[in-house]
């Protein structure tokens, strides 16, 4: 049986929840990630943020529209082109993660069979799964691609 340590994603790369929005988008985009996970100074986890979380954010402080998103996110976008308008960005540079992120996320552990991975994205509407330890220590991620690369693994 496939579990989730035969087929999570180990490197993980986290951002904690002092950090600002603006080196949120830039790991984002570097990495080419949908979110991150947000941890404390002693690593245990705290929720995530994704893309959606950040443009709900902007959206709150800016009622007009975004535009072109898939530009928007592009590692190729100059930072003052990140943002539909000028205080969208500057608040961006300034926000904290923790003011935008998800604090109730999905986790699992390594042993989690795929089959209920793949039930719990479905269930939750969630596009990854979060996996811990038993202190809580983000240990890998499964994504839902990581599902479809799974099923194709003998097992």
């Amino acid at each position: 049986m496939v579990q989730a340590k035969d087929i999570m994603s180990r490197k993980v790369i986290t951002i904690t929840e002092d950090e600002t929005l603006k080196e949120a988008i830039d790991l984002l985009t570097t990495h080419r990630f949908g979110g991150l996970p947000v941890v404390d100074e002693e690593g245990l986890l705290k929720g995530a943020i994704n893309i959606t979380d950040i443009v709900q954010y902007a959206k709150k402080i800016d009622e007009k529209p975004l535009v072109n998103l898939s530009r928007w996110f592009s590692s190729r976008s100059e930072d003052v082109d990140m943002f539909y308008s000028s205080k969208s960005r500057e608040a961006m540079k300034k926000a904290l993660v923790k003011e935008a992120m998800t604090e109730n996320i999905i986790t699992a552990g390594a042993e989690e069979p795929m089959q209920e991975l793949a039930k719990m994205m479905k269930r939750h509407r969630t596009n990854r799964i979060h996996i811990v330890d038993e202190e809580g220590q983000v240990v890998g991620i499964v994504t839902r691609s990581d599902i479809v690369l799974g099923i194709s693994k003998p097992q």
